[in-house]
């Protein structure tokens, strides 16, 4: 079995082999920026999450991992009041979350969430302008967080003339321009090319930690949770998917990939989301190796 890695250990990011120090998530909730609590997700009669709790700090990279269908994006739906919780509580800054909200900003996988008739500039303030503010606040928080993203001089380009990753900047500082107090980003980079998503992966690091915000990240690439988490929490197969551990990331930034503890922490992580993917074969009648029993 897989050790989660505890920060209080010796070397940076490494266990010493007792117990199996692992870690559910779950602290007391005080002075988390959101915070799940026993939460379960239905669909009809289709349990997608059972008794799922944990404490997201404010200021915290969370990234999530797990095997493919596992409940990640229902989670982040959740979290962003997309999707009804059926059982337990959901709260950002100690408020239940009921719906969509202005302190909660989301970032999508597809860049086709930006408004194509609409330029980068006018993108960017559409939440601020929808609230009433003013158009001296609108023109200084699109000069602010199109600034911070690097992109001020495309302010007035359309979507469909920037590049993917460039899209996906103008979709955080959408976000960003709504100050929010949770960022969730339903893997933001998963459309792009290798070598745009390397970029955007060392800026969305930089735009993170100018910023201060919390952000709660899904992805499926265990060296991006790695090179971006505060911590990365591990999900079980599905259905009725639940938090398995959560792994401290003591690494500096930025972090390289070669470095000895994120070596041992990439082998942990493998180890922990295979044995979940070697479950959900068996519980679909294949074997590990994908053949039919």
């Amino acid at each position: 079995m897989s050790e989660a890695i505890e920060t209080d250990r010796p070397e940076a990011g490494l266990g010493d082999g007792r117990g199996d120090g692992r870690d559910d998530g779950r602290g007391d909730g005080r002075g988390a920026a959101l915070c799940a609590d026993g939460v379960g997700i239905r669909f009809g009669s289709f349990e997608a999450v059972r008794g799922l709790s944990l404490d997201i700090a404010a200021g915290e990279f969370l990234c999530l991992l797990g095997p493919s269908g596992c409940g990640k994006s229902t989670l982040l739906s959740a979290m962003a009041g997309f999707t009804a919780v059926d059982t337990g509580s959901l709260t950002v800054g100690g408020a239940h979350v009921s719906g969509p909200d202005p302190d909660l900003g989301m970032v999508f996988q597809s860049s086709e969430a930006l408004f194509d008739w609409m330029t980068v500039r006018q993108n960017v303030v559409f939440g601020p302008r929808m609230r009433g503010r003013s158009r001296a606040v609108q023109a200084q928080l699109a000069d602010e967080y199109l600034g911070l993203v690097g992109l001020r001089h495309c302010a007035d380009r359309f979507p469909g003339q920037l590049s993917g990753g460039m899209r996906q900047r103008v979709q955080i500082a959408r976000v960003l321009a709504n100050e929010p107090n949770v960022v969730l980003m339903d893997e933001p980079f998963g459309a792009l090319d290798a070598q745009t998503r390397q970029v955007m992966q060392e800026e969305t690091d930089r735009i993170w930690r100018a910023s201060g915000c919390t952000v709660v990240f899904v992805t499926h690439d265990i060296d991006e949770a790695i090179l971006l988490a505060d911590r990365i929490a591990v999900m079980t197969a599905g259905p009725a998917a639940s938090i398995k551990s959560v792994y401290p990331v003591d690494l500096p930034r930025p972090r390289e990939e070669s470095d000895p503890a994120a070596v041992e922490l990439r082998r942990a992580l493998r180890q922990d989301i295979g044995e979940e993917v070697r479950k959900a074969l068996r519980d679909q009648g294949l074997d590990p190796e994908g053949e039919a029993r």
